[in-house]
């Protein structure tokens, strides 16, 4: 998209520490990790613009370390941080992530206005339900299995009770060490061709299908 339309990449600053955890992992001596993958790095805070539209980043960390929030008008777009108010809420379990700071950054994203659209990243669906990718933060608030009414003890035991149980997806590790890099995939070696590192024993413990 940037190639055909001249558009500047973004994304949030903590992209930095998420190369540096992978970079480790994923052994690249070589790999810059100041984020000069993308054209500008936002901050918690900071604000740009659409068009005519008015935009304000906030820093929603806990599922990933850069997760971020992007609040545009009466639309907050979440990440992975909150899915639909049948289903729930990110896991905390992938490296960098923590179940009490992605409580935090919920709880920030519930004090947004009660109309506040949600914006969800993907849709499970349960009960074989069509797709949905909206809410607003009063739904959330009230019928989020994972948040209504329950304390912050509560989320954090049920988060490492329900992450324990769940299998990593099949591609992290193919899709990480593209996603580190901006979407650029790795280097051709010396033989001119490019290669996906898959190592073996970086996430031991996980449950794999």
């Amino acid at each position: 998209m940037k190639e055909k339309t001249g558009a500047p990449t973004a994304i949030g600053e903590h992209v930095t520490k998420v190369q540096a955890l992978w970079k480790e992992i994923y052994h690249w001596p070589d790999m810059p990790t100041d984020g000069r993958q993308w054209d500008k790095l936002f901050a918690e805070g900071d604000t740009f613009t659409i068009g005519e539209l008015k935009a304000r980043v906030m820093h929603s960390p806990g599922h990933t370390l850069a997760s971020i929030t992007y609040v545009i008008g009466d639309a907050a777009f979440v990440h992975d941080t909150l899915f639909q108010p049948d289903f729930g809420t990110a896991r905390a379990d992938f490296p960098g992530g923590d179940a009490k700071v992605l409580w935090n950054s919920i709880q920030q994203i519930l004090a947004l206005p009660d109309a506040t659209r949600v914006f969800t990243g993907h849709d499970y669906m349960p009960n074989g339900r069509e797709p949905q990718w909206e809410s607003t933060v009063a739904e959330q608030r009230e019928r989020n299995p994972h948040l209504a009414r329950v304390s912050e003890a509560e989320y954090i035991a049920l988060r490492h009770k329900r992450d324990s149980e769940l299998p990593m997806p099949k591609l992290i590790l193919h899709s990480l060490q593209v996603n580190a890099r901006g979407g650029q995939l790795p280097e051709p070696e010396a033989n001119g061709k490019r290669y996906l590192k898959i190592p073996l024993d970086a996430l031991e413990g996980a449950a794999w299908d």
